[in-house]
């Protein structure tokens, strides 16, 4: 499997905008996990229920490719956070290694977020 992110390309008429994660590989969980450790430094709520993490593919190697983005391209911590990333998810025993890759189509949306996320935030 490739883990090189593909270049951007309009998507097919009726083709998701987010490609779709490896939900059923063994190490899918502990990756949600290590990703619900990261945080937004400015919001009390992790990137994975904010909706900052788009994708997460996961090959036989147990090679790891995550898509996310941030709330803003502005983002103070840009540089830092896909960094953070990769560091809570090398740690998950098994994982060979991280790729994180910086997108910013589609872009976020409050619409993205968790039920959890939009509760702790006052949304709901």
């Amino acid at each position: 499997m490739n883990l090189s992110p593909a270049a951007p390309a309009a998507p097919a008429e009726g083709a998701p905008l987010i490609e779709p994660s490896t939900v059923d590989h063994p190490l899918y969980d502990s990756i949600v996990e290590a990703c619900r450790s990261v945080y937004d430094p400015e919001i009390p709520v992790n990137i994975f229920d904010l909706g900052l993490i788009y994708t997460i593919v996961v090959n036989d190697a147990a090679e790891v490719m995550i898509r996310m983005t941030l709330t803003a391209p502005g983002c103070p911590v840009a540089g830092e956070m896909p960094g953070w990333v990769a560091d809570a998810v090398n740690a998950i025993p098994g994982v060979k290694q991280v790729d994180v890759h910086m997108t910013f189509e589609p872009q976020w949306g409050m619409d993205m977020m968790s039920d959890e996320a939009r509760l702790e935030l006052g949304f709901m």
